[in-house]
């Protein structure tokens, strides 16, 4: 019975540590979202390339999680609420991973569109897409933390204004389609677009990770809240 319980023990202690592991990502995530968009609407290249420098660190912390993970999964086989954290714990360090990718992506459309005239109003747009989804980061993150299901739910309302700001995007391309060389900047600038609207939507899914945590149900968030898939048993 004590040898049970001191492995239970065990287990949560790096269970923990490979939690603050992955949360030591949030503010790097966060930073380089603005950054990169600082990046793409001033063409600055030197910013961009600390983009890049930056992914490389996130990348490093990815793929030391991902070992950690999986010797803990081999070690210990949790199950139930335990197995729902590691769960979640790994789509975290998946989705940080894919956001430092996307941000790379917008980070080096500065180059791709260097010397190339601009549209002032697109760039804007761009800017409070930026605004819009580095709080969706992190309210999606203190959900998980806080075990918080309703402010998990908060996020596809957040992620409204940044789809409409998206689709908005292609309009504005479309617009200057008579320009050839305002026509490659647009385009460029809609691929920056479209890479903040997934890292929207990379939020929103670790929000419905949370809230499977939290109530062992597998669910898609809708306007009521959320429709139920299928459930795990504790």
């Amino acid at each position: 019975m004590t040898d049970i319980k001191d492995t239970n023990v065990h287990f949560h202690q790096e269970l923990e540590n490979l939690e603050r592991k992955v949360l030591s990502m949030v503010d790097r995530a966060e930073q380089m979202v603005e950054m990169a968009v600082e990046a793409v609407v001033n063409g600055d290249l030197d910013l961009a390339d600390r983009v890049v420098e930056r992914d490389d660190a996130i990348d490093e912390t990815y793929l030391e999680v991902h070992r950690d993970w999986t010797t803990l999964m081999a070690r210990f086989q949790p199950l139930g609420s335990d197995l729902r954290r590691m769960t979640s714990l790994i789509q975290l360090n998946v989705t940080f991973e894919r956001m430092g990718d996307q941000c790379v992506n917008i980070a080096k459309i500065a180059r791709f569109n260097d010397g190339l005239p601009r549209v002032e109003r697109m760039c804007e747009q761009i800017r409070e897409m930026g605004d819009l989804v580095r709080p969706m980061i992190r309210t999606a993150i203190e959900a998980y933390v806080r075990g918080d299901l309703d402010e998990a739910r908060l996020l596809p309302a957040m992620d409204h204004p940044v789809d409409r700001l998206n689709a908005n995007m292609y309009k504005e391309t479309v617009a200057v389609g008579s320009n050839p060389a305002l026509l490659e900047w647009a385009t460029k600038m809609l691929m920056a677009s479209r890479a903040l609207e997934r890292i929207g939507d990379q939020a929103v899914d670790f929000a419905e990770q949370t809230a499977y945590l939290i109530t062992g149900e597998r669910a898609e968030f809708v306007e009521e809240g959320m429709a139920s898939a299928d459930g795990d048993p504790d």
